[in-house]
């Protein structure tokens, strides 16, 4: 608050601690967070690596509200802050597209393990992560157990807490929404943010150089590669036998590449390796 009335040109803005007396003494600050050891730390450049979360569910008058965030990791813009009705993967891909076409494509995505950006067990990739690959976009996931490695959207999730959901009645999507525009436009580009010196996330953001394709770009491999499509169980056949690949690539190319083992083969999806073929001892469907 401090350093918002210096930059609106108010000259004798009372120091820190007093605006904090004044807002705990009337019960507006949430109370200080245990002391703790942590490094900081950021990527060197706006769209280097988006991170990405569903807040956790909140009631309504009549249903609930799954609100969806997405957050530049160096400048801590908010590029995203959506009132969904659901966490699915077409609700998630509605929400990205539109990102895209505002903002461009990041290096990176970073999100948790959770559905529907990431699958566990042996479900291989899903549906988002290989339409991510197309695009160009490498997502990436946080060790499991472990939300600090998005502390950044996981703090814009309580300062979206403590703002809007305690002292606002929201009663439909719709009103959320609204309520959620005012906090981003406020998060963006009036409040001063600590870590950045003090200055607001939009003045550290711009959009990526990299456009948003409408046509996503074919998946394409050399002429001498050998190439399987997946099937709609989530394997390939090769040499006589099936193997399970991933079940987020049906339909989708991919390419075996043999190895320094010549009984171990790559399973490549656009440049990333996606399985292992070990002809010694395979492990078929």
């Amino acid at each position: 608050m401090h350093h918002r009335l210096l930059a609106a040109g108010v000259a004798d803005a009372p120091a820190p601690s007093t605006i904090t007396a004044i807002l705990r003494r009337h019960g507006l600050l949430a109370p200080a967070p245990a002391p703790r050891d942590f490094r900081r730390f950021e990527h060197p450049a706006p769209n280097a690596v988006w991170q990405m979360d569903f807040m956790g569910h909140r009631p309504l008058d009549h249903g609930r509200v799954h609100p969806w965030t997405l957050l530049d990791d160096h400048s801590r813009f908010a590029l995203g802050l959506r009132a969904c009705a659901n966490e699915q993967h077409a609700t998630v891909k509605d929400q990205l597209t539109a990102a895209f076409r505002r903002y461009g494509l990041p290096q990176a995505i970073l999100s948790d393990n959770g559905s529907p950006w990431a699958t566990a067990g042996r479900g291989g990739l899903t549906a988002l992560e290989a339409w991510l690959l197309r695009l160009g976009v490498a997502p990436w996931h946080g060790a499991c157990a472990h939300p600090q490695t998005q502390g950044k959207v996981e703090r814009f999730h309580g300062t979206l807490a403590a703002e809007v959901f305690a002292h606002r009645h929201l009663a439909t999507l719709g009103a959320a929404q609204v309520q959620f525009d005012a906090f981003r436009r406020c998060y963006n580009l009036e409040r001063p943010h600590e870590a950045l010196a003090y200055a607001v996330p939009a003045s550290r953001y711009q959009p990526s150089p990299r456009s948003f394709p409408e046509t996503v770009p074919p998946v394409v491999y050399g002429p001498d590669e050998v190439v399987r499509t997946v099937s709609r169980h989530g394997s390939i056949s090769w040499r006589t036998r099936r193997y399970f690949i991933s079940r987020g690539l049906v339909g989708e190319p991919v390419a075996l590449r043999p190895t320094r083992e010549t009984a171990i083969w790559a399973v490549v999806y656009c440049h990333r390796q996606v399985a292992t073929i070990d002809l010694d001892h395979p492990d078929e469907v």
